[in-house]
């Protein structure tokens, strides 16, 4: 195998994601800026959950909201929870009420109606995932899914799906933590580049 060609058609393969998601993403991640924005302009929080790779992309977005993206910007911590990162919670949830369950579980003690989940599933398939999403709904809560392929079962459910256009779980995970990047900044922008 020739590694040079390896990590060339790698490379080539995330770019050519990138203009796609570009020409075909465009709408939905300005809608999403607007729902997280008006969120957090009426006092609520945003929740991500997902699994793998999805659940340290859903822990590295929260973050970018609590601590800050640009550091151009100055502002207070923005109130984003990865529900992903508790192991007790996860674990309990596993054992008890079964791992199908523990997204949706926590989404119900701590959702409201008015605040926004972040689901992130590259099949759009994952059933802890699409459970959250549907327990956020019955909350009043806005829902955003961040996924792959053809978007899977998530796609009807979420109230606004955005879907990398890749087969590819790398390209995909590669286009969320692109897409998670490009809302936080905008959001940061939106409610505090006058500030600054």
């Amino acid at each position: 195998m020739d590694k040079v060609k390896f990590i060339e058609a790698s490379l080539l393969e995330s770019a050519e994601v990138k203009k796609r998601i570009l020409s075909q993403c465009t709408d939905q991640i300005l809608k999403a800026v607007e729902i997280i924005t008006n969120a957090f302009r009426n006092g609520k929080k945003l929740l991500l959950c997902g699994n793998g790779g999805s659940a340290a992309d859903s822990q590295h977005i929260a973050t970018e909201f609590v601590i800050r993206l640009n550091p151009e910007i100055k502002r207070p911590g923005l109130p984003a929870i990865a529900i992903t990162t508790d192991t007790s919670n996860l674990t309990a949830g596993g054992n008890d009420i079964g791992f199908e369950n523990t997204f949706a579980r926590t989404v119900e003690a701590l959702g409201n109606e008015g605040d926004v989940l972040i689901g992130i599933s590259t099949s759009g398939n994952s059933e802890n995932v699409i459970r959250a999403i549907k327990t956020a709904k019955e909350k009043g809560m806005k829902t955003i899914g961040l996924l792959g392929r053809d978007g899977g079962k998530m796609k009807e459910l979420c109230d606004l799906a955005i879907i990398v256009p890749s087969n590819n779980t790398q390209r995909i995970q590669e286009g969320h933590i692109t897409i998670g990047h490009i809302i936080s900044e905008l959001v940061e922008m939106e409610l505090y580049k006058s500030e600054n």
